[in-house]
């Protein structure tokens, strides 16, 4: 190669380079002015779970003063459109984003709440399965296990709150232990079949109330799940058979290595 040759081929390549910036912003600047011709809206979650639909994220998105459709792509607040949906309680992740074709894609994801509790005054509150409250829906009720008795917290049911903060619903109602038991719960197939119900009693225990039975099962503050609820399960798999569980009006699980079953005073 002369000495032509090697000054000319670093020029060609800059000059390619340039070639290729010019085009690129050439085609971002023409992306910019397309204008939004259509919308395209995604709601994901778990199976079932209906507490939002694409009609009401529309409607979020096209009704917020601005407007949208028709309007260029550059000209369109994404960002804008992502915290106005996330302001939405039931709703925990958003993206918004356009592509050439003039299309302005929303996706989301609802949040999946995994029991609902129910305060003393008769308000309630879902928490889902990250450990967020949210408020109810007045259009979908999710079939979760609940939780009542000995609870007070009205601020709950108003907006999205973590119960792991060191805050009034971790220290004064154990929003904490009631998430951690919900999930213990849901993630095993036969207590999730047994146990419906959870009542706070006034010492601040759990009650389960299964589906099957009429007693009570008290496992305490929460603590040591796998060990509690393995001392049921081989109750009820080798004790229960041997006797009539109607004869019991409580199972008691909270001392170590016993099962401590009370008997009805009445037939």
């Amino acid at each position: 190669m002369n000495k032509l040759e090697r000054l000319v081929r670093p020029i060609g390549i800059a000059l390619a380079l340039l070639s290729v910036m010019a085009a690129l912003g050439f085609v971002e600047r023409t992306a910019d002015r397309a204008p939004i011709v259509q919308l395209k809206v995604l709601v994901e979650g778990a199976e079932g779970m209906h507490f939002i639909d694409e009609p009401a994220i529309r409607r979020e998105v096209l009704d917020q003063g601005v407007a949208v459709m028709g309007a260029p792509t550059g000209d369109v607040d994404v960002k804008r459109i992502e915290q106005r949906l996330r302001a939405i309680p039931c709703i925990s992740e958003v993206e918004v984003f356009h592509t050439m074709d003039g299309t302005l894609h929303v996706e989301v994801d609802q949040r999946e709440p995994i029991v609902r509790v129910f305060s003393r005054d008769g308000s309630s509150y879902y928490i889902d399965r990250e450990g967020w409250t949210m408020p109810t829906n007045a259009n979908y009720t999710a079939r979760v296990l609940v939780v009542t008795g000995e609870i007070d917290e009205p601020g709950a049911k108003d907006g999205v709150r973590s119960v792991f903060e060191n805050d009034s619903i971790q220290q004064l109602h154990r929003s904490d232990d009631i998430h951690r038991l919900a999930t213990f719960l849901a993630a095993d197939p036969f207590w999730n079949a047994m146990i419906d119900q959870v009542v706070v009693n006034s010492e601040g225990d759990f009650e389960l109330v299964p589906r099957i039975g009429a007693q009570r099962i008290l496992i305490g503050d929460g603590s040591d799940l796998d060990q509690r609820f393995g001392k049921l399960r081989i109750f009820y798999e080798k004790g229960i058979p041997k006797a009539d569980w109607r004869r019991y009006s409580c199972i008691d699980v909270r001392f170590a290595d016993q099962v401590v079953c009370t008997k009805r005073t009445t037939p």
